[in-house]
């Protein structure tokens, strides 16, 4: 008995109804009038024979008592006020509690419940200001690290679901999505008229979600929006009271959803098997259950790490640059902001998440190296089109996972030297080498047609393109470059292309070091470029 207020104003009424005091029927049922109005005040618990009891001398049944509806709308205004009383809202207003007595007359109750409606209105949007709200999302964000993306327990609950409505392999069907609705009392409804903001509408008097016609484009959505309502009922969700409710709510209707479309008994064999075959693919995964690139992603994050023991990051990127959701536990650095959170914050454009974006060909995935100062990461990166732009959908692993990864030979590889993008260019150096002076950004690699550089405190040649002429400076080999001093390799024509220095972390000659294509061709060898920033 979860609500004991309506309960009790349930017994009340049918006890005024009665024409019965509290002692005349503590004397019949043989218990004390003090103990009958404790629980006509929803402070103590009745057992179930002690219910029966009230609901014979009462007239009434059993039923009827344990309904959970307000027996008058003047009850229900009771219940109300009691209820926002007890809230720690109102309670760190240091106010006293105020009865609503039978004196106290229905417009008086009517504007308290009001006040308390408005008060409630007032604080929830105090809450979700952009500041609380970006702390909120660091703050799941932190919290989903600690435990490696995985929440066991909506992961059995989607089982269990997936399992009773008769689903054995393949991707879920929209029938089988509709019986888990009806085994729960409801039914999935395909409306075209549902407020622009919503999502699904779940009338609980009558049994239904109202979802959009099964006409729109993407049919997958329509089974993630009925099983994130489902979930809702399933994971006994109330209104939520703060903006980090809210998310961990959304949160945890995404995740049901997306263990239930990706089943993890099934995904986790077809992940294991292409492990073991070394072609871990995040778009045959897609394919294999039916959904979106995206969902595959994120749903590969919840299982990578505590069945698959890999450690990974996902990143979904605007075209402009911009993050829009991040995870990581694998060490990378994602670009935050004096809050910590990374929703908003501009990706390094050496990143895969947006040197995807250069590509003609975007129907299959894009597999780069990427060094960082906390080392090198394999990433696939796919582009997908949303109603008004363009994203990137990214999945990654440090170097020493990549052995499990379609993709893994690729020779596209860039340096990064931060994770926010800042517009210069830093000359080419192996992941985790510290570059002296401010150079603050990146810089592409590759080993193809390379040449050796200098060695440090060797003369530094640089290029002036219009005037055709050359001149000598000298590098330090301890202190900084000289402020807005830049340092040129020597420049060629053709293309141009730059490698980590010999025996770095992220060199050809460094056992960490990617598989890189060696051209064999004959013929001149074209020299490298690499543009240094100055202090600017």
């Amino acid at each position: 008995m979860s609500d004991l207020v309506t309960l009790g104003q349930r017994i009340r009424h049918y006890r005024t109804a009665a024409g019965l005091t509290l002692d005349q029927l503590g004397d019949r049922i043989g218990v004390a009038g003090s103990q009958l109005s404790l629980m006509e005040n929803g402070r103590r618990e009745p057992r179930v024979t002690l219910l029966t009891a009230i609901a014979t001398e009462l007239g009434t049944t059993l039923g009827d008592l344990l309904d959970t509806t307000p027996p008058t709308p003047r009850a229900a205004l009771e219940i109300e006020l009691e209820r926002a009383q007890r809230s720690p809202h109102y309670a760190g207003l240091g106010l006293p509690v105020v009865r609503a007595g039978r004196s106290m007359p229905d417009d008086v109750l009517e504007s308290i419940v009001g006040l308390h409606r408005a008060l409630v209105e007032r604080e929830r949007q105090a809450i979700a200001t952009p500041e609380e709200a970006r702390r909120a999302n660091t703050a799941q964000r932190l919290h989903m690290r600690t435990v490696d993306n995985y929440l066991p327990e909506i992961e059995e609950l989607a089982q269990q679901v997936v399992a009773e409505s008769g689903h054995a392999s393949g991707a879920l069907t929209h029938r089988e999505v509709g019986l888990m609705a009806q085994k729960l009392g409801f039914e999935l409804v395909y409306v075209n008229d549902l407020p622009h903001s919503a999502r699904s509408v779940t009338d609980l008097d009558n049994g239904r979600i109202y979802l959009p016609p099964a006409s729109i484009p993407g049919g997958h959505g329509l089974r993630s929006m009925a099983l994130q309502a489902i979930a809702h009922r399933l994971l006994a969700h109330e209104v939520p009271t703060s903006y980090a409710e809210f998310l961990r709510q959304r949160l945890e209707i995404n995740y049901f959803a997306a263990a239930c479309l990706m089943p993890r008994e099934q995904s986790v064999a077809f992940l294991a098997q292409a492990k073991s075959d070394r072609n871990i693919a995040v778009e045959d995964f897609r394919d294999a259950f039916g959904v979106t690139h995206e969902a595959a992603a994120l749903r590969f994050t919840n299982l990578a790490t505590s069945h698959l023991d890999l450690t990974v990051h996902f990143m979904r990127v605007g075209g402009d640059g911009a993050v829009y959701k991040a995870y990581e536990n694998d060490g990378l650095r994602l670009p935050v902001d004096v809050t910590g959170s990374t929703e908003g914050q501009l990706v390094c454009r050496r990143w895969s998440a947006r040197a995807a974006f250069a590509r003609t060909n975007r129907t299959t995935e894009y597999y780069q190296y990427t060094d960082t100062p906390e080392g090198t990461f394999w990433e696939s990166t796919q582009i997908g089109s949303g109603a008004s732009d363009e994203f990137s959908i990214t999945v990654g692993v440090p170097f020493s996972d990549s052995k499990w990864f379609r993709g893994r030979d690729t020779v596209n590889r860039h340096r990064s030297t931060r994770g926010v993008a800042s517009g210069r260019m830093a000359s080419s150096r192996p992941a985790g080498r510290a570059r002296s002076g401010r150079a603050r950004s990146c810089t592409r690699t590759s080993s193809r047609h390379s040449r050796a550089e200098p060695s440090r405190a060797s003369m530094t040649k640089s290029f002036t393109a219009s005037s055709r002429r050359t001149r000598w400076t000298r590098r330090s080999t301890s202190g900084r470059l000289p402020l807005g001093v830049g340092a040129l390799l020597r420049i060629s024509p053709g293309a141009a292309c730059a490698r980590p220095r010999d025996g770095g972390a992220g060199s050809a000659s460094s056992p960490a070091s990617p598989p890189y294509a060696r051209s064999t061709a004959a013929g001149p060898r074209p020299a490298t470029l690499a543009i240094a920033a100055g202090s600017g």
